[in-house]
């Protein structure tokens, strides 16, 4: 029997999370039906299916929170839950079709640049396929970070990251240790808290934690944004305006935060009489150099009798005994990772290899670097979705996404325009004229300044992760693809066109 050809596509989406769906979505309405998105798991949905632990919501208003082609008038609450953003990507699957092009149980297991054939050469678990370009939507927040604890092997009970919640395992009357405060943690603390014996809170430093204006969605507004779309359209864009006032302070004038921090402060009085666990509470740098946090919920939860703020990292496992920095030690029988993923250091990275034989995770080893967040050096024909310098401390991600779709479809555009077989590589002085001009307006940030060590900040103490400026001003730098910025690459020997005019600048 002679061997199956092997399959070829014009687009390969790695993941199934907003990046990849999104993606997914402006290929159809593009008229563009050959590509294929590859999926590790069983399901879609990226990190709203991996992270299903109690508790679990968005920090970002759900009308926000959405593609603006697929508004969700029934969102139940202002902040939605896990449950209600993983059936809206259901339901986002199946509006647009999109199952067909899904291949579910397909990790990526490599990824490599054909210089003769122009095209990417794909290893996945479930086979091999070939696609004319790659756009990498794995996202972040799909990795989880766990750290090296010395004699954590030893640990004789349960242990399971935040993002890897084992719903199998009974909680109740059991001894939790909790292992850091970031976002995760603060809303998984008082959901498991009341069917607990005993919680042990691992604080290495505290966040800032400021109310949850949340509630429920009323039938009538349900109802009005369904018979009435610019009512929808409003609240959007009121959600999104207020945000987009807020950068300045976060990017400009961190000085300028002095009055939120005085409402977090306050927030906690209220829940916490304790002048000394006040005391371990209150970060010691400014507002905003961490994310902000959002709940009603946190502070009540540590003010309850049954558990233990231990202001100190966890250093070490002694058996059941887990001893923190400050020398106390805590019996457990569940320990719980809140410790966040790999954000500067995606793990996909090193499974791509571009033109140069290196990995990007080689490039990328003294720092992430992308041309408007999506185009790496020596890596043609390459794409990522939420990439280098573009994350956001206030507002949606969404909004970025879909500022980077645009920018997808126009490379796709620039590909047909120039015609028959290429590829288009960013230049490496593009990237570096663009990394420096980013880096430049990080210097004065609130994350680059506040005095904290965060998830933002690379191992060399980089600010590789956010994006210092308003959405607006990103949707409108990544509105085209500049040929300036790129090499047009044609297979050996063939003849040499003209690109066109480009502007000859990098703006950012």
């Amino acid at each position: 029997m002679a061997e199956r050809e092997q399959q070829h596509v014009r687009v390969a989406v790695i993941g199934s999370g907003f990046g990849g769906l999104g993606a997914a979505v402006r290929l159809r309405r593009q008229g563009i039906t050959d590509f294929v998105v590859l999926e590790r798991a069983d399901s879609v949905g990226g990190t709203w299916r991996d992270n299903s632990y109690p508790g679990c919501a968005c920090d970002v208003p759900s009308h926000l929170y959405s593609f603006s082609f697929a508004p969700n008038p029934e969102w139940p609450r202002n902040f939605s839950g896990q449950e209600h953003i993983r059936a809206y990507l259901e339901r986002v699957t199946d509006t647009f079709g999109l199952r067909p092009h899904i291949r579910f149980n397909a990790e990526v297991r490599g990824l490599r640049w054909s210089n003769s054939a122009l095209h990417w050469e794909i290893e996945t678990a479930s086979g091999a396929l070939t696609a004319d370009v790659v756009v990498s939507a794995t996202g972040p927040l799909s990795d989880p970070k766990l750290p090296d604890v010395p004699g954590l092997d030893t640990f004789p009970g349960k242990v399971f990251h935040s993002a890897r919640w084992d719903h199998d395992y009974d909680l109740r009357g059991k001894r939790v240790a909790m292992i850091g405060t970031g976002a995760s943690a603060i809303q998984i603390v008082p959901a498991i808290q009341p069917e607990v014996s005993r919680l042990t809170l691992f604080q290495r430093t505290p966040p800032w934690v400021l109310p949850r204006a949340d509630r429920k969605i009323s039938a009538a507004e349900k109802w009005l944004h369904t018979k009435v779309p610019a009512t929808r359209a409003a609240r959007r864009g009121l959600l999104w305006g207020i945000r987009e006032l807020q950068v300045s302070a976060f990017t400009k004038r961190p000085n300028e935060l002095g009055l939120i921090e005085f409402l977090a402060k306050n927030h906690m009085r209220k829940a916490i009489k304790d002048p000394g666990m006040r005391a371990a509470l209150t970060p010691d740098y400014r507002i905003g150099c961490k994310r902000i946090l959002l709940s009603n919920t946190y502070y009540p939860a540590l003010a309850r009798p049954n558990v233990d703020l231990v202001p100190a990292g966890l250093t070490e496992v002694r058996g059941a005994t887990l001893v923190a920095a400050d020398g106390s030690g805590t019996e457990a029988d569940a320990i719980v990772f809140g410790t966040g993923f790999h954000v500067t250091d995606m793990p996909i990275a090193q499974r791509v290899t571009g033109a140069n034989g290196t990995t990007l995770a080689e490039e990328w080893k003294d720092g992430m670097a992308a041309l408007r967040g999506a185009s790496a050096a020596g890596f043609p024909n390459f794409l990522t979705l939420i990439g280098p310098n573009t994350g956001l401390g206030n507002s949606s991600m969404i909004l970025m996404i879909e500022a980077q779709l645009n920018y997808m479809v126009d490379f796709l555009r620039q590909l047909d325009v120039l015609g028959g077989k290429i590829a288009l590589t960013a230049r490496q002085s593009a990237v570096d004229e663009w990394t420096r001009k980013i880096q430049r307006r990080m210097e004065r940030t609130v994350w680059n300044t506040g005095g904290c060590d965060s998830w933002y900040l690379d191992a060399n103490g980089r600010n590789t992760t956010a994006w210092p400026g308003t959405t607006a001003e990103f949707k409108k730098v990544t509105r085209q693809v500049d040929l300036a910025e790129y090499e047009v690459l044609r297979p050996p020997g063939a003849a040499v066109g003209t690109s066109g005019s480009a502007r000859a600048e990098v703006a950012v």
